[in-house]
């Protein structure tokens, strides 16, 4: 009993040594990789639309994630709402006056696992000058040196002052848009 014992233990202790060896960290997003989404309704019809171009410094660990070190950062003028009519308004002042704030940047503050693979996100979400806590659930699919992470959130558009004036209303652009995400990461030194 004594012997099977010591064998359990030492085959634990080797796996957990094993898994700790072959731990990932992930590093670096790869845009061309990833995309940023977001869906609203404009006269109770749906609109999706997303952003080019997005920057992200990224320290990841999956076995600590209350050490990990997320921040992204979205080009404004880069959205493609789905028509360059649209583009253009969306840009200006009435609505993300990008001349004045060019980008909108989330700072994870705590990230917490919540079961394999699957993390609960806390941050703060900053755009036109103001900021929001926000809070999303993340999953992660590992594949070796690369992981896709993906999460979404609902993002009030009143919280931030986009759409002022007569867009202000929700009668013509609603106040929930959808965000949603998926990033590739790659691990690194």
């Amino acid at each position: 009993m004594k012997h099977h014992t010591t064998f359990l233990l030492s085959a634990v202790l080797t796996m957990a040594v094993a898994m700790t060896a072959s731990a990932v960290e992930y590093k670096a997003i790869q845009a061309e990789k990833s995309k940023v989404t977001f869906q609203y309704k404009q006269m109770g019809v749906t609109m999706e639309g997303h952003f080019k171009k997005f920057a992200a410094q990224l320290n990841f660990d999956p076995a600590k994630p209350a050490a990990a070190k997320a921040d992204f950062d979205i080009d404004l003028a880069s959205i493609d709402a789905g028509s360059s009519d649209a583009d253009d308004e969306v840009v200006s002042k009435t609505w993300f006056n990008v001349k004045a704030f060019p980008k909108a940047t989330f700072v994870a503050k705590q990230i917490k696992a919540t079961g394999a693979n699957q993390f609960d996100v806390t941050g703060v979400l900053t755009i036109k000058g103001k900021s929001q806590d926000v809070n999303f659930p993340l999953k992660l699919i590992a594949q070796g040196s690369t992981a896709v992470f993906s999460g979404g959130f609902i993002m009030r558009r009143a919280d931030f002052a986009i759409g002022e004036g007569l867009w202000a209303k929700f009668d013509v652009v609603a106040n929930d848009i959808q965000v949603n995400f998926q990033l590739t990461a790659i691990s690194g030194k």
